[in-house]
């Protein structure tokens, strides 16, 4: 029997926070100050909301979702403000305030800051809202508990009498639906109906904001489903009928029955039980059509195998087994050219699970001499290096426990790197990684280390000095007779400038485009770097890439290598295989061209197709390939870290990303996505259209061709109800991913979302939607329909008939048998087999049945049965169908 479902995405919230406690709260914008005073602040059972109201005032809320931050501290900018809050609260005002951060993208940050009563009370909420932020699975919660989580925001919204206003009900259905019907509507349940109305919380409960939705949106698509299962012979759904619906519409076909039962009767009265609202139905084993709706909406159907969002990779393969999800140019918040550089960006970043970041160091100017981070000869702001560490260390591990790779451009003299060293091991202290683990010495041919070693760990990834140069100079560093010659201030990379003003190159690089020779020439030197820096780095080691027969020749595993996305995907064209074969032994790193001034980015699948590791993208730029790498990388707990497939790993197993035939030991599937319905799309009125697109391999790849027709005038409910979109061959479906998008009629994206292919599930499925930036958006969904198979070539259908149903294949043959024998027909020649007693281990196997397919005759199906019971089936193939991936074990 199918196991009763389970998927436990709350986290129990603290009891303190729960009850409340009452705060004063201010927010200090450029030119605005607020400061409300005494706020009732709450959190609520199911930690989806902060909420708080105070007397004569409107209630209000911060979505827990949209938080990415709960700091100690911050103390008001403005001197009047500030005095205001000490005369009450006293000096100690630092150690008794909390600043929440939330946003719906990376760059615009809200923070609301609240005065506690006491300090002890600060580090309770302090440590209590930690605890149930970053919650991935309660960011995947199903669309019914997304209405009432939207229920619930609209009961906090009260008015200064704390009840709920009437409009405020009516805007989330303001998407072209006259506000009379909205209004009518709420008479029907005896709600108050007049726009400046308000009713009582207590009046507004979650089944008559239910019914409501009821009545605004009716679910018509799902009629039609419920009409199709019953054949529109009764107005419930049997239990046979609901069985047949599980089985047959609800369940890949792919999966093995041991480990996925099929459903049976005792598990279908079970979902009944649960979904079912009516207890006359739920008594004859029956369900309505509110409770097919109710079943539909619930966790149970996830449009993905909720699992996935748990750790449910191995963890304790080497580094270079694994995509780690990677920022470039973390420091900037806008353009490369002309941008502002923000120490925020290093926290948001890795708040959101990056395990990547890059850090361009030069020299600082002035009396202290403060090594900066910027963007070198582009005009762009500068932070300092020291408030960027401090900024790591505390935001490192918040989200994941998996290891932090800091890529270092390293544009600084000695003197200055010697600072660089020094704050790294002052401020991260044991967060860093100094020294190699015993077990992974840094020796040719020496795996590198699995991420579970090295939890909470940080790596800098910087030049290193040839070793006997390091321990000659790392002494004399540690006796004080290191000198530092700086005075010709060569960076550490050694970088060989022409004698030109910096002016004239930049205008060069950008005039001469992608094929333009580089204005700055990397000679690989390593003879600049401070020993004490050099000292810190081990298992990302960076080397000039000379070729991928050098690399494999030295068989240095902690080497890596850096490319402009142009340079690897001229290395992707020209040696793929040895591109992959370099990743499952070594690291690479992928970073945007120069020329992406606007900070776009590139698209990351096709380097994920060679195995690169750490393929860099702009954070803040919410675009297509920022999708992708988000939708990619938030599951398996959304760590950071996703395990490469089994031949990208693997030394005996060759992979080419271009090619079109199967990949060897990999089943290809099929996926038709029938878009049926949208809900709550827009809120106005507006057409709307969705496109469906996948992304893997190049043979894979699928895009701007599945395109629903336009429904005008209706972001609310559209029905679409389109003929299934088929992608008919996915090689890899390990790599694939789908996409969907929805827009508007001026091709405005609504919102969109990213489902991995091998977690996906089939079905009929409700798909919630995500903004740009990849954060959920609560109400807005796609109804579609999911069809998963094998993927068959043409003339090979009899065959896997065979393999999927046996019985019914047999069945079908017989009666073809007997059919012919009533035309007088015999079979006759060398297929025809008599049943024969065969001695098989013990046991006798009768063999009741031998078929040579003739449209092929390349290979041919053995069902055996033991003592009348069907035992296993036999396959026999040639040579070249075996390569086709189409062939795996089944027994029963």
């Amino acid at each position: 029997m199918t196991k009763k479902f389970e998927f436990n995405w709350q986290i129990p919230v603290p009891e303190p926070l729960l009850q409340g406690a009452t705060f004063d709260r201010w927010t200090e914008e450029k030119d605005n100050t607020e400061l409300e005073l005494n706020c009732l602040f709450k959190v609520d059972e199911y930690g989806f909301f902060i909420y708080w109201k105070s007397e004569g005032k409107d209630g209000d809320v911060i979505e827990l979702c949209q938080v990415s931050d709960v700091r100690s501290g911050g103390v008001p900018k403005d001197t009047k403000l500030n005095d205001k809050l000490e005369k009450k609260h006293g000096k100690d005002l630092e150690e008794k305030s909390l600043t929440i951060c939330s946003g719906t993208d990376y760059i615009n940050i809200n923070y609301q800051h609240v005065v506690c009563p006491d300090a002890n009370t600060a580090t309770v909420w302090l440590q209590g809202l930690r605890q149930i932020t970053h919650n991935v699975k309660a960011n995947n919660v199903c669309p019914m508990t997304c209405l009432k989580k939207h229920w619930m925001r609209l009961s906090f919204l009260t008015d200064p009498k704390g009840k709920v206003p009437v409009k405020v009900v009516a805007r989330t259905f303001a998407s072209g639906k006259t506000e009379k019907l909205v209004y009518q509507c709420l008479s029907d349940l005896g709600l108050p109906s007049g726009k400046n109305e308000a009713m009582e919380k207590e009046a507004f409960t979650f089944d008559k904001f239910y019914a409501l939705y009821h009545k605004i949106c009716p679910r018509n698509d799902i009629e039609e489903l419920f009409r199709s299962i019953t054949q529109g012979k009764s107005d419930r759904i049997n239990l046979e009928q609901f069985v047949n619906f599980l089985n047959e519409k609800q369940r890949d076909p792919r999966l093995n029955e041991i480990l996925y039962p099929l459903y049976d009767d005792k598990r279908a009265i079970e979902i009944i039980t649960d979904y079912e609202q009516e207890e006359e139905a739920k008594a004859a084993k029956c369900l309505t059509k509110d409770g097919l709706i109710r079943y539909l909406m619930s966790d149970e159907n996830a449009p993905v195998f909720l699992d996935r969002l748990d750790f449910y990779m191995e963890m304790d393969q080497p580094l270079s087994h694994y995509y780690i999800n990677s920022s470039h140019n973390t420091y900037l918040s806008g353009r490369q050219f002309g941008g502002k550089s923000s120490v925020e960006m290093y926290r948001q970043v890795l708040l959101a699970g990056c395990r990547c970041v890059e850090l361009d160091c030069w020299d600082g100017k002035g009396e202290d001499e403060e090594p900066i981070i910027t963007h070198g000869m582009a005009m762009c702001t500068d932070i300092l290096f020291k408030d960027v560490i401090y900024a790591l260390r505390d935001t490192a591990f918040v989200t994941s426990d998996y290891p932090v790779i800091l890529s270092f451009e390293n544009h600084c003299c000695k003197a200055q790197q010697y600072k660089l060293a020094k704050y790294c091991d002052e401020i991260l202290g044991d967060l860093l990684q100094k020294e190699p683990l015993p077990d992974y010495p840094l020796e040719p041919g020496q795996a590198l280390p699995p991420p579970s070693l090295l939890k909470r760990k940080i790596m800098i990834k910087n030049k290193r000095l040839k070793p006997e140069v390091e321990k000659q100079e790392l002494e004399l560093f540690r006796q004080g007779q290191f000198v530092i010659e700086d005075e010709v201030k060569e960076d550490a990379s050694a970088v060989v400038i022409p004698e030109k003003k910096p002016e004239e190159i930049v205008a060069e690089a950008a005039a001469g485009g992608d094929d333009a020779p580089p204005p700055v020439q990397y000679t690989g030197s390593t003879t600049n770097v401070h020993p004490w820096l050099s000292s810190m780095v081990n298992y990302a080691q960076p080397i000039k890439f000379v070729s991928f027969e050098e690399a494999e020749k030295k068989n240095i595993h902690h080497n890596m290598s850096s490319f402009a996305e142009t340079t690897g995907m001229n290395y992707l064209k020209s040696q793929a295989i040895d591109f992959v074969n370099y990743n499952k032994r070594q690291m690479s790193r992928i970073y945007p061209k120069g020329t992406r001034a606007d900070s776009s980015n590139y698209m990351p699948q096709v380097f994920w197709n060679a195995g690169c590791q750490m393929v860099s993208l702009n954070f803040q730029t919410s675009d297509l390939p920022m999708q992708l790498n988000q939708g990619k990388f938030e599951y398996n707990g959304n760590c950071g870290y996703l395990l490469k497939p089994d031949f990208m790993r693997r030394a005996d197993r060759s992979f080419d990303p271009f090619a079109d035939a199967p990949v060897d030991g990999v089943i290809a599937a099929q996926c038709a996505v029938q878009v049926i319905a949208g809900q709550f799309l827009s809120d106005k009125k507006v057409g709307t259209y969705v496109e469906v697109d996948m992304y893997g391999l190049p043979t894979d790849t699928i895009r701007k061709e599945f395109r629903t027709r336009m429904v005008p005038a209706n972001g609310l409910n559209p029905v679409y109800n389109e003929e299934p979109f088929l992608f008919r061959k996915v090689v890899l479906p390990d790599l694939a991913v789908l996409r969907f998008g929805v827009y508007d009629e001026s091709g405005k994206l609504l919102g969109q979302r990213i489902l991995p292919l091998d977690g996906l599930q089939a079905g009929y499925r409700h798909i919630s939607l995500r903004t740009e930036a990849n954060f959920p958006m609560s109400l807005p969904m796609l109804f579609c329909n999911i069809e998963l198979k094998i993927y068959v070539p043409d003339g090979f259908e009899d065959f896997m008939a065979a393999l999927s149903d046996p019985r019914a294949f047999m069945g079908a043959a017989k009666e073809r048998t007997d059919n012919m024998k009533q035309m007088g027909i015999e079979e006759s020649g060398p297929d025809k087999k008599a049943p024969v007693e065969e001695k098989k281990e013990g046991g006798y196997f009768n063999i009741i049945f031998k078929q040579h397919f003739f449209r092929s005759k390349r290979y041919s199906v053995v069902i055996e049965q033991e003592r009348n019971m069907l035992k296993r089936v036999k396959i026999s193939v040639e040579p070249d169908l075996s390569r086709s991936g189409l062939i795996y074990s089944r027994e029963h």
